[in-house]
C-alpha cells in the first residue's frame, strides 16, 4: 500500500491525531524526571539555574529545561593526603590525613568551585601546616584530638559557600624524620633508664625504712617483756614484804626454806647424779621448814 491509498484510507485527519498523540507522550516523558535518593537534579534553562530536584518524581519543562548535572549526595572520602609541616620547636613532620564530607547545596558546587577534591585537599594543607606550626613535637604526638578538631572546624568554614558539609576529618600518622626519630629514641632510653634508677633507690630507701621499723618494733617488744617482768618481780617482792609484815621473820624463813627445797630437787633430778652432798644446815632447813608447814 502506498502512501497515498494510506492517505486515503485513513484520512489526514487521523495522522495528525497520531502525531499529536506522540508528540504528548514525548512530551510526558521529557518532562517527567526520577530522582534516586542518593542524588540530586540541578536544572537549568537556557544555561541559568532553574532548580535542583530532590528523590522523588519531578517535573520540568519539556525542551526548555534540562537536566545539566546529577549530583551525588553520599558521603565521600578524600584519598589520604600527606603533607610536610614544621613545628613550633624547627621540627619537620609529615603529616598523613583523610576528609570525609558531602554535598549539600549542589548548585553551589557545580557553579562555584570545579575541583572539588582538589579545593579541599589544598585546603586541608594549609590548615595543617598552619596549626602544627604553632604546636611542639611533643603536643603534636599527645594532642591529635585538639588538632582534629581544628581541622575539621575551619576546613567547615571554608568550605561552606562551596555547599559541602564535612563531616569527619582524621589523622591518620605523624611520621619523623630519620635524624628526630634516633634522637627521640635515646631521650626514650634515657628517661627510661632514669626511671629505672629511681624505681630501685626508693626501693632501697623503702627496705631500710621497713628494716628500721622492724628494729624498733623488736626494742619496743623487749622493753615491754622487761617490764612486764620487772612488774611481776616487784609484785612477788610486796607480796613477801606483805608476807614478812604480817607473819614476821617466820614467813622469811619459810620462803628460803622452800627456795633450798625446790633447789635441792632440781639438782636430783639433773642427769648423773648419783650422789648428792648436803650441806648440815640444809637438813636443819627441811625440819624448819617441815615445822613451818605443820604449824600452817
Amino acid at each position: 500500500m502506498g502512501i497515498e491509498q494510506f492517505l486515503t484510507q485513513f484520512g489526514g485527519g487521523n495522522i495528525l491525531l497520531l502525531l499529536l498523540a506522540a508528540f504528548i507522550i514525548i512530551c510526558i516523558l521529557a518532562g517527567v524526571r526520577i530522582v534516586p535518593q542518593s542524588e540530586k537534579f540541578v536544572v537549568e534553562r537556557f544555561g541559568r539555574l532553574r532548580a535542583v530536584l530532590g528523590p522523588g518524581i519531578n517535573f520540568i519543562v519539556p525542551f526548555l529545561d534540562r537536566v545539566a548535572h546529577k549530583i551525588s549526595v553520599l558521603e565521600r572520602q578524600l584519598p589520604a593526603m600527606s603533607q610536610d609541616a614544621i613545628t613550633s620547636d624547627n621540627v619537620l613532620v609529615q603529616v598523613e590525613t583523610s576528609v570525609f564530607y558531602r554535598i549539600t547545596e549542589p548548585e553551589k558546587t557545580v557553579y562555584r568551585i570545579r575541583d572539588v577534591d582538589g579545593a579541599i585537599s589544598t585546603t586541608v594543607a594549609g590548615i595543617v601546616r598552619s596549626e602544627i606550626g604553632r604546636m611542639e613535637l611533643d603536643q603534636v604526638q599527645a594532642n591529635r584530638t585538639g588538632l582534629i578538631l581544628a581541622i575539621q572546624e575551619q576546613l567547615a568554614a571554608q568550605v561552606d559557600e562551596w555547599g559541602i558539609e564535612v563531616t569527619r576529618a582524621e589523622i591518620l600518622d605523624v611520621n619523623l624524620d630519620a635524624a628526630t626519630r634516633a634522637a627521640m629514641l635515646q631521650q626514650l632510653n634515657a628517661e627510661r633508664a632514669r626511671r629505672a634508677q629511681v624505681t630501685e633507690a626508693e626501693g632501697k630507701k623503702r627496705a631500710v625504712e621497713l628494716s628500721a621499723d622492724a628494729e624498733l618494733y623488736a626494742a619496743e617488744q623487749i622493753a615491754k617483756a622487761r617490764r612486764i617482768s620487772a612488774d611481776a618481780e616487784a609484785y612477788a617482792t610486796g607480796v613477801v614484804a606483805k608476807a614478812i609484815a604480817a607473819n614476821g621473820l617466820e614467813a622469811a624463813q619459810y620462803q628460803v626454806a622452800l627456795k633450798q627445797v625446790e633447789a635441792l630437787s632440781k639438782l636430783g633430778e639433773s642427769a648423773g647424779s648419783n650422789t648428792i652432798l648436803v650441806p648440815a644446815n640444809a637438813l636443819e632447813a627441811f625440819g624448819d621448814a617441815f615445822k613451818m608447814l605443820k604449824g600452817r
